[in-house]
C-alpha cells in the first residue's frame, strides 16, 4: 500500500499545474492533501474526488484558507473531520480515517510566524493533538500521523539553519516539540530509510530556491513505534511540482 500526503497550496492553482494527471500516474492507495484553500461543493467533481477513489474533506470556515482531504481508494471503517475541539476543528485542520490495521490522521499544523498568540495556537495544537493520539495507542491502535507539521527539526532538515534560529518554523521550543513527540515512540520514517542532507519538502518561491535547493523539511510521515516494521519505505518526490511543498509518502507491507 502506497500513501502520499502533499501540501498543495491551493487544489485549484495545483489541479492547473498537473494534480489529477500526478494522481492517476502515481496510483497511490491513498494521498492526503493539506492547504487545499477551498470548499468540496465549490470544485469540480473530478477534483471533488478522482475517479476510483472516496474523499473526506475537512474545510475550514474562512474561505481560502487551510483545508485538508483524504482520497482513498479503499473504504474507511470510519472517518472523522473533527477532534471536538473548536478552536481547531472550525480551521479545517485534521481528516481522519480508520483501517484495519491502523488509523491515518491527514493533519495541516499551524503556522507560527504571524504572531506570538499563533505560534501559542501552534504550541497548544502540537499538545492537544498528541494527546488524542496517545490515547489512540493506548488502546492499542497503531496511528499514521502525515502531513504538513510546519516545523524543521534538526538542523539537517533546512538549507540554513543559522539564520532561522529566531524564526517560527525553527524555533527551540518548536523543535522541542519534535523531540518529545520522537520522545514518546513516534518515527520519524524518512530518517529511517535516509540520513543524507539536503533532503527537502518546501522552498520559498523567492530567490530560485527550490532550483538551489534552499529548503526546508517540514513535512513527514510519523507512526508509532509498533507500527514500523510495517513501513517498507519512505521517500520525498522533490521533483515533482506543482506547489511550493513537494509529495512526501511511505509505503506499507
Amino acid at each position: 500500500m502506497k500513501i502520499i500526503s502533499w501540501n498543495v497550496n491551493g487544489i485549484r492553482a495545483c489541479a492547473k499545474k498537473g494534480l489529477l494527471d500526478y494522481i492517476k500516474s502515481e496510483d497511490p492507495d491513498i494521498i492526503c492533501l493539506q492547504e487545499t484553500k477551498a470548499m468540496p461543493t465549490d470544485l469540480p467533481e473530478e477534483l471533488q474526488c478522482p475517479p476510483g477513489y472516496h474523499a473526506v474533506w475537512h474545510s475550514g470556515e474562512r474561505k481560502g484558507y487551510s483545508g485538508v482531504v483524504t482520497f482513498t481508494k479503499i473504504k474507511p471503517i470510519l472517518s472523522l473531520n473533527k477532534i471536538d475541539i473548536p478552536k481547531y476543528d472550525t480551521e479545517g485542520r485534521i481528516v481522519m480515517t480508520e483501517f484495519n490495521n491502523f488509523i491515518l490522521f491527514n493533519v495541516y499544523f499551524p503556522n507560527g510566524q504571524q504572531s506570538d498568540k499563533r505560534l501559542q495556537y501552534k504550541l497548544d495544537f502540537y499538545k492537544d493533538f498528541f494527546d488524542i493520539c496517545n490515547d489512540l495507542i493506548a488502546q492499542g491502535k497503531n496511528v499514521i500521523i502525515c502531513g504538513d507539521y510546519n516545523t524543521a527539526h534538526k538542523e539537517i532538515d533546512l538549507a540554513n539553519p543559522k539564520q532561522n534560529e529566531k524564526h517560527s518554523g525553527f524555533l527551540p521550543i518548536e523543535r522541542e516539540w519534535i523531540d518529545l513527540i520522537i520522545n514518546n515512540g513516534y518515527i520519524d520514517t524518512f530518517r529511517e530509510f535516509c540520513s543524507e542532507p539536503d533532503q527537502y519538502t518546501w522552498w520559498t518561491y523567492r530567490f530560485g530556491a527550490r532550483k538551489r535547493n534552499i529548503g526546508w523539511r517540514i513535512d513527514y510521515f510519523f507512526v508509532n513505534k509498533g507500527f514500523l516494521t510495517n513501513i517498507s519505505d519512505a521517500f520525498i518526490q522533490p521533483k515533482t511540482l506543482g506547489s511550493d511543498h513537494c509529495p512526501v509518502g511511505i509505503t506499507i507491507f
